[in-house]
């Protein structure tokens, strides 16, 4: 990464190296996850943090038929799975027969129930103490899912890179926001592929959380100057991965503008040194104190959920120019984009915060895949409200996987400090909890409450001295 010939060139983010014993330690803690039946899985974390109680009844009864968790249970790795609800279906066993299924879903297993339940496993899982090493909540990534959409549906578009080509290849964007303690915070539906920048705020305003994150990282091609200070005016910090910012224009702020004393012969070369090769534009302070009480009040609308950025961004853009209100968001935005990259050139940590933090949204994309096998992976509701309910419902399960796997991982991670093993917090802070080798996804889905009260399950023993193993 340099300066050169007044441009800036940055090559792709560096990762941190892997600190010194890391795989060991990983491969130990591999060993010592137990195994587990997915049905079994959601019923343990229920039973830990009381996450389906949070699935009240849609008419707002606060009565619970018996054993709605069992029924709950089902109804998650049904959804999940994409498998439909066949497979979890019991004759003989009343909280799974077809009628409570249907009825559950229905009247508690909804989009609000889901994000509630969701919100709960984010709020227990941070006493976890390993989480501690991974972050501090304050970080998030957003990040686009792909998923072909088979049926009929007016919330699917075509996109022959995503969808293939064929009689109908259209599908939707599942665009997802995950915290650095690798906990979904939510999710949000898109019409098949629109530029993800467009509902990046929508998504963030849409959290399930109740603590929010303070800096918001997205991939490549999901930024502009206009979408820098809408974010910046709602509070965040944005902090996309720019591809290639050789040709990127950085920005400087000039007090004179404010001050009357600015004139066509104003130089500022002595004041800014090398930066000066740069070719920085000034930010137009009097475009943004013009607009700045209706800059203001789109910040209020968007918080409280009267309307939506997307909407808000095209209203601001007319036949590819900007209006007054949005060329002030804009220079606005330069001020924080400008921020940003300086950031980028100079501090290695905050590079490596970025990559490491979409790297987290990537692999959660790759359990989600896993989880998510039913059906070819594909969405095959054609209204909307049934496909959030369904990606809800998958992202109620990687919660649920997370946070499992973070108990253990933190259990694991004792144990073989108490051998005798050091492990450091660079090691800690590498441990991913979207590991899945461990859990079986597949055959036959019975459901039993575990019978465990405090206790944690029992870890295996290394690999090589597991008797089942022989």
């Amino acid at each position: 990464m340099s300066i050169k010939g007044g441009r800036l060139h940055m090559s792709r983010l560096e990762a941190a190296p892997l600190p010194e014993g890391f795989k060991a330690v990983h491969d130990a803690v591999q060993d010592l996850l137990p195994r587990i039946d997915y049905p079994e899985l959601p019923l343990e974390v229920h039973a830990r943090t009381g996450m389906f109680d949070q699935m009240g009844h849609i008419s707002g009864s606060h009565l619970r038929r018996d054993d709605l968790d069992i029924t709950l249970a089902a109804l998650t790795v049904a959804r999940s799975c994409n498998v439909g609800l066949v497979p979890v279906i019991k004759p003989g066993t009343l909280a799974l027969t077809e009628h409570r299924l249907l009825g559950v879903e229905k009247g508690n297993f909804h989009g609000e129930g889901i994000a509630a339940a969701s919100a709960r496993l984010v709020e227990t899982q941070a006493p976890i103490d390993i989480t501690a090493d991974w972050g501090g909540g304050l970080v998030a990534s957003v990040d686009g899912m792909r998923f072909v959409v088979p049926v009929r549906s007016l919330f699917a578009r075509p996109s022959p890179l995503y969808f293939g080509i064929g009689k109908r290849p259209r599908g939707s964007t599942w665009l997802n926001t995950v915290s650095d303690k690798v906990m979904g915070l939510g999710g949000l539906l898109i019409r098949g592929t629109l530029r993800d920048s467009l509902f990046i705020l929508d998504a963030i305003h849409r959290l399930d959380a109740i603590e929010h994150p303070e800096v918001i990282t997205t991939d490549q091609g999901s930024y502009s100057d206009l979408v820098y200070g809408m974010f910046a005016m709602c509070g965040y910090q944005f902090a996309p991965r720019h591809a290639d910012i050789t040709d990127t224009q950085l920005w400087w702020i000039d007090t004179a503008m404010l001050e009357g004393t600015l004139t066509r012969d104003h130089k500022h070369a002595n004041a800014w040194g090398d930066f000066n090769t740069l070719g920085l534009r000034r930010v137009s302070l009097p475009a943004i104190i013009g607009q700045w009480d209706d800059m203001v009040r789109v910040a209020g609308s968007l918080a409280t959920g009267q309307v939506r950025a997307y909407d808000l961004i095209r209203m601001m853009m007319t036949e590819g120019r900007l209006t007054g209100l949005g060329s002030a968001f804009a220079h606005y935005g330069r001020i924080f984009k400008t921020l940003h990259l300086l950031q980028v050139i100079h501090v290695g940590e905050y590079r490596r915060m970025i990559g490491a933090q979409l790297n987290i949204g990537e692999s959660r994309h790759n359990l989600a895949r896993r989880v998510f096998f039913g059906n070819l992976g594909q969405l095959r509701r054609g209204y909307e409200r049934g496909m959030e309910d369904q990606l809800g419902a998958l992202g109620l399960g990687l919660n649920a996987i997370t946070w499992w796997n973070s108990l253990y991982i933190d259990a694991a991670v004792k144990q073989l400090e108490a051998g005798g093993l050091g492990i450091g917090h660079d090691i800690r802070a590498r441990l991913s909890p979207l590991v899945f080798e461990h859990i079986n996804f597949h055959g036959f889905y019975p459901f039993h409450r575990p019978k465990l009260g405090e206790q944690l399950r029992d870890l295996r023993y290394p690999a090589a001295a597991d008797p089942d193993e022989e």
